[in-house]
C-alpha cells in the first residue's frame, strides 16, 4: 500500500490559479501511475482529471486539458497539480491517487482530499 499526503487548494477567484501536491510514501514501486480524481458535491462518483507515469506520460480529461498540467518530481514521489484559467465548475474535492484504484470500490491508494473552491 502506498501513503498519500496532499496539500495546497482552497479558495480563489474565477480565472485565477492554484497549485495542489500529493507526497507519497510507503510501496513505491507500485506507484507508477500517480494522478488525481475529483468529486463534485451531490455526485456519486469521483471523475478523472489528470494521470502521469513514472516516465513522465500524461492523460487529461477534456475538461480539463489545455488548464491544468501535472507534473512529478521522482526523487521526492511528489506529484504536482497547477491548475489554471479555474472557473466555478473545478469546485470539488480533489483526490490524489497511485497505482490502480476503483472508484465505485474505493479501492487503491487515496490521498485524503483536498477542497478546492472557485467562487468571486
Amino acid at each position: 500500500q502506498v501513503q498519500l499526503v496532499e496539500s495546497g487548494g482552497g479558495l480563489v477567484q474565477p480565472g485565477g490559479s492554484l497549485r495542489l501536491s500529493c507526497a507519497a510514501s510507503g510501496n513505491i514501486s507500485s506507484a507508477n501511475v500517480m494522478g488525481y480524481y475529483r468529486q463534485t458535491p451531490g455526485k456519486q462518483l469521483r471523475d478523472f482529471v489528470a494521470r502521469i507515469t513514472g516516465g513522465g506520460s500524461t492523460i487529461y480529461a477534456g475538461a480539463v486539458k489545455g488548464r491544468f498540467t501535472i507534473s512529478r518530481e521522482n526523487a521526492k514521489n511528489t506529484v504536482h497539480l497547477q491548475m489554471d484559467s479555474l472557473t466555478p465548475e473545478d469546485t470539488a474535492v480533489y483526490y490524489c491517487y497511485a497505482g490502480m484504484v476503483n472508484v465505485l470500490t474505493l479501492s487503491g491508494s487515496w490521498g485524503q482530499g483536498t477542497q478546492v473552491t472557485v467562487s468571486s
